[in-house]
């Protein structure tokens, strides 16, 4: 059996969308797709429609995501997590699902107004499934980019489900621009879309429930309405909620360049770092972490050797991990995700750095 002593790096899967884009810069080159030009009607029937080239998502943690070097080349991580457990996922997770998806989402079009439930409503509705508590990180947001996020002050639930019915909803939601390098928290219950001229981080637990709640009448790749999930999606909406945006921004020097707490939940916990300067870490024992550059170019170094990395590049570093190496041949900016001991990994460093507990408790939700 292999030894997960070293870093593994992750294929990228691709997701269609009917609000998604051609162009997946500034982290993706453009998946290949079969040309148009067919050679036989056969091959022109399997060749893909204009709509199916729009890329919405590109997730990084996906179960059908492949390892691409040894000694896991080839090995998908949903096949990795079934046969590994605790040596791939740390032995503070006893799930057979990898912990946390990520993924990256590129916006040419509004999405649906959604909302997600918690483990216990996903437990009653949903048997079998996880509940998605999110976060976004804002990548790039263009002029126009606009998000909702939960209800306004003194919105009621019937409100909505008026609105929701009519298609109206977007005037019942708090509604702003987005600016690059934001951090926005989504708990479960807060109603929320997104907007075209977005490309955004999405880390959330394991699981891709969501409850459709207004489409605005549009028609899925499929020419049919996408359904809606009123009942269930009213059942577990808050129109209480908040809107955590906004959020300070807590980064700090290191030998080499900047850390960024950025924030952290029970469910998964997000980190930036900027690596100017050869950088040395090391696996931790208790849990897995992923690494997610979003720029630059370099080397990863270990004791089994060195591979490059550039952006776009995914690195899941297992628990057995050894003293590993970044070397980077121009600026890195990368984003590491893992699932916190909140008190270990947010409050104390942040403590420790002279940060007061008000501004923590502004990026870490118990």
């Amino acid at each position: 059996m292999p030894k997960l002593d070293s870093p593994l790096q992750l294929s990228p899967v691709f997701k269609p969308k009917i609000w998604g884009r051609v162009d997946l810069s500034p982290i993706f080159p453009r998946p290949q797709f079969p040309t148009a030009q067919a050679d036989s009607q056969n091959d022109a029937a399997k060749a893909p429609r204009a709509k199916d080239r729009l890329i919405g998502e590109v997730w990084i943690t996906d179960d059908a995501a492949q390892f691409l070097n040894p000694p896991m080349a080839g090995v998908t991580l949903g096949e990795a997590a079934k046969q590994f457990g605790p040596e791939l996922h740390g032995k503070e997770w006893s799930d057979s699902r990898f912990p946390i998806l990520a993924k990256y989402i590129y916006t040419g079009d509004w999405l649906s107004v959604q909302v997600h439930p918690d483990d216990d409503q996903a437990r009653a509705y949903d048997p079998g499934n996880r509940g998605k508590c999110e976060m976004w990180y804002i990548v790039q947001a263009g002029r126009a980019a606009e998000i909702l996020l939960g209800a306004r002050p003194g919105v009621t639930k019937d409100a909505l489900k008026a609105a929701f019915e009519k298609g109206t909803s977007r005037e019942l939601l708090n509604r702003f621009r987005p600016k690059a390098g934001e951090a926005i928290f989504v708990p479960p219950g807060t109603v929320h879309a997104l907007g075209p001229g977005l490309v955004l981080f999405e880390v959330e637990e394991n699981s891709d429930l969501t409850y459709r709640l207004d489409d605005f009448g549009r028609l899925g790749l499929d020419g049919a309405a996408r359904p809606l999930h009123l009942k269930k999606g009213l059942a577990v909406t808050r129109a209480d909620l908040p809107a955590h945006r906004d959020l300070p921004c807590l980064e700090f020097q290191e030998a080499y360049g900047k850390r960024r707490y950025v924030l952290a939940c029970r469910f998964f916990a997000l980190e930036e770092l900027t690596v100017r300067k050869r950088a040395s870490f090391a696996g931790k024992r208790e849990r897995v972490e992923v690494l997610s550059l979003l720029e630059g170019e370099g080397r990863v170094e270990s004791a089994a050797g060195w591979l490059g990395y550039r952006a776009g590049d995914t690195w899941l570093i297992p628990p057995a991990t050894g003293q590993y190496r970044l070397v980077p041949r121009e600026t890195t900016r990368l984003l590491k995700f893992y699932v916190p001991d909140l008190e270990k990994d947010f409050r104390g460093p942040l403590k420790k750095r002279g940060v007061r507990a008000a501004k923590i408790n502004q990026i870490v939700f118990d």
